[in-house]
């Protein structure tokens, strides 16, 4: 054995052991140098930190947020929190717990229920003030006209004829709507404009069921009609006696009528049938003899305007051959469509948006759109038919006789 080596200290160690002490040394210093460098990639939900150093340090929550940063990023963010006053709750409990509600409206599932506005409205409000004090009525009823700036005296008229119970909105197919601020009435109106368009057009765009859920009925008219024997609110009282969810008011009979149906009556408040010439009707409660109003000036109750809005074509936009298919939206239709007698008014067949048509090889403009209507009911009764065919065949029911037309 050689002799003892003396160490710094003063203390004799043997050979063995300062080999061993030089290993352990290098060992350790190997073992913090490798420690040093994965630390930055270690999960801090896995140290066990003093709760006294860090409270309320919700670390799932910094790692998934900051991921990527290093260790002293990590710890600057939580700091940051804490001094601006962010709530130390912790914040795994609403992490693991996501809202998907099935029954609410489609894309919005991933809302809590109590927020939900599924429904909106016309009512104008102010920039100013409570919200809550913004109405200091809200109107029942919606009417809207179709109008040009040309029968302004026609439309000034039958304004006048809905109190303040009703929304009025006009649909302005000439472009020209600030003209109208002549009229009082028109700075509380809602005007929507778009050139060349017709009712049903807007109709499809504007007024889709969950915007006019607030009102009880919906006034949707032309603005060729004359309305010196009408009064709207002792209409809605006489639509509401006779349960009628789809009407109109009956047309002077001196005019040109298309249909017997629509004809006013002197001697009623209301019908729901007539009879029409011979072979037009091949069952006495089916259209035109019941069931049946026409498309220039109808009403329709809210929930029978959810249905009608749905069946109404994005691209037919005249319209013709709804007034044959809206009995499809209430049952029994010959019961709850009729025509109010005690309410009329004129129908003036002013040729305003046949006009807005297009001159083609010599053809007058109106010519062109009447022929696009004509093809449009031809269309939607195909459709209409095709649409129910499929269904009773897929519900494997022999399919019933056409009741498109």
């Amino acid at each position: 054995m050689g002799p003892p080596i003396r160490s710094c200290s003063g203390i004799i160690r043997k050979p063995k052991e300062t080999m061993r002490l030089i290993v352990t040394t290098f060992v350790g210093v190997v073992f913090g140098f490798f420690l040093g460098v994965s630390f930055p990639t270690l999960s801090l939900t896995k140290m066990n930190l003093p709760t006294s150093l860090f409270p309320s340090i919700d670390l799932t929550y910094i790692e998934d947020k900051y991921a990527g940063l290093s260790t002293q990023a990590l710890l600057n963010a939580w700091y940051s929190r804490k001094r601006d006053g962010v709530s130390s709750t912790p914040f795994h409990k609403y992490k693991d717990t996501k809202i998907w509600v099935p029954t609410n409206p489609r894309g919005a599932e991933r809302l809590p229920p109590g927020i939900i506005e599924s429904e909106s409205d016309f009512f104008l409000r102010r920039l100013w003030g409570q919200p809550s004090e913004d109405l200091t009525i809200k109107p029942k009823y919606l009417v809207t006209f179709t109008v040009g700036y040309d029968q302004k005296n026609n439309i000034n008229a039958a304004v006048k004829k809905f109190s303040e119970n009703f929304t009025i909105l006009l649909f302005h197919y000439d472009g020209r709507t600030s003209e109208w601020d002549e009229f009082e009435w028109s700075r509380r109106a809602i005007h929507v404009s778009a050139q060349k368009q017709t009712k049903w057009w807007y109709a499809k765009r504007f007024l889709h069921p969950d915007i006019v859920a607030p009102y009880d009925y919906i006034f949707i008219w032309d603005e060729d009609l004359g309305v010196e024997h009408f009064d709207a609110e002792e209409y809605i009282k006489l639509v509401r006696k006779h349960g009628l969810e789809i009407s109109q008011p009956g047309l002077e009979p001196n005019k040109g009528l298309t249909w017997q149906m629509t004809k006013r009556r002197g001697d009623s408040e209301v019908h729901k049938d007539t009879e029409e010439k011979p072979g037009w009707c091949s069952d006495p409660h089916l259209p035109p003899c019941a069931a049946f109003v026409e498309i220039m000036a109808p009403v329709f109750s809210r929930d029978a305007w959810r249905c009608v809005w749905h069946m109404i074509q994005n691209d037919l936009v005249h319209g013709w051959g709804l007034d044959f298919a809206l009995r499809k939206c209430v049952e029994p239709a010959h019961e709850k469509i009729g025509v109010v007698d005690a309410q009329w008014i004129v129908h003036q067949s002013v040729p305003s948006l046949g006009n807005q048509g297009q001159a083609e090889i010599g053809k007058p403009p109106w010519q062109g759109v009447r022929e696009r209507c004509r093809k449009e009911w031809a269309m939607f009764q195909d459709r209409l038919v095709k649409a129910e065919k499929a269904y009773f065949e897929a519900m494997g029911i022999d399919p019933p006789n056409s009741t498109a037309r």
